[in-house]
């Protein structure tokens, strides 16, 4: 127990936001975890909640920042932000994978750094955030874990569409085509992919439930490394 209050302040000191225990246990506890423990309560109502309130948080502020977008600048914006992508940047940015409970099953292959558990998890954080300290405060909370992808345009396209933005930067660099190289491991109802990506001799690599997630990650990871150098 003193393991897990230790744990859970490392988390919140991150987040800066005090969270109820219990809440934030549950906002960290995968369905395969509960599964494995005789049914106890797991995240998913949490990121039911928590995907709303993330929806309206940054679809406001993009409103009000942004008076000169129209509605279909806007609506790609907002898209791109809370995008499972988006959102598994966001989780590991904080160090979320190093704090969920996950079946042996799920942690063996490689559940913590895939995309779609960050991201749900991160709703769910957002959700035990609202219950816990109120509208307002999971607002700011909201506004402070996206704020580096708003404040970055070019990040929109890259985190909506990786493979294109990559392909188009190559391009503008004078670079090779990006060529993509997959892998997958586990069995056939719980595969993890990994793949890797390579622009001349700079490569990146990314991990997923599909061929298609996974070379989005990587994707995404070389851009971020092509955009940094350009």
């Amino acid at each position: 127990m003193a393991d897990a209050v230790i744990e859970h302040r490392v988390l919140t000191d991150k987040l800066g936001v005090d969270l109820d225990p219990e809440l934030l246990s549950v906002a960290l506890t995968h369905r395969s975890f509960a599964y494995e423990n005789g049914g106890i309560p797991h995240n998913e109502r949490l990121e039911f909640l928590g995907d709303s309130i993330l929806g309206q948080a940054v679809t406001v502020h993009l409103f009000v920042s942004h008076p000169d977008l129209e509605e279909g600048a806007l609506a790609k914006r907002r898209a791109s932000v809370v995008s499972t992508v988006a959102l598994a940047e966001v989780a590991r940015g904080i160090g979320l994978g190093d704090h969920l409970r996950l079946g042996r099953g799920e942690d063996q292959t490689g559940g913590r750094d895939k995309d779609s558990i960050l991201a749900d998890t991160m709703e769910a954080v957002i959700g035990a955030t609202y219950l816990s300290a109120g509208p307002d405060a999971a607002t700011a909370l909201v506004l402070r874990l996206v704020a580096p992808l708003m404040a970055d345009p070019d990040r929109y396209g890259a985190a909506m569409d990786p493979k294109t933005s990559l392909q188009e930067l190559a391009a503008r660099l004078g670079l090779s085509a990006p060529v993509y190289a997959v892998t997958a491991e586990g069995p056939d109802h719980n595969r993890v992919f990994t793949a890797t990506v390579a622009v001349g001799t700079t490569s990146g690599s990314g991990v997923g439930s599909s061929k298609k997630h996974a070379e989005m990650a990587a994707a995404l990871t070389l851009w971020r490394t092509l955009s940094a150098r350009a």
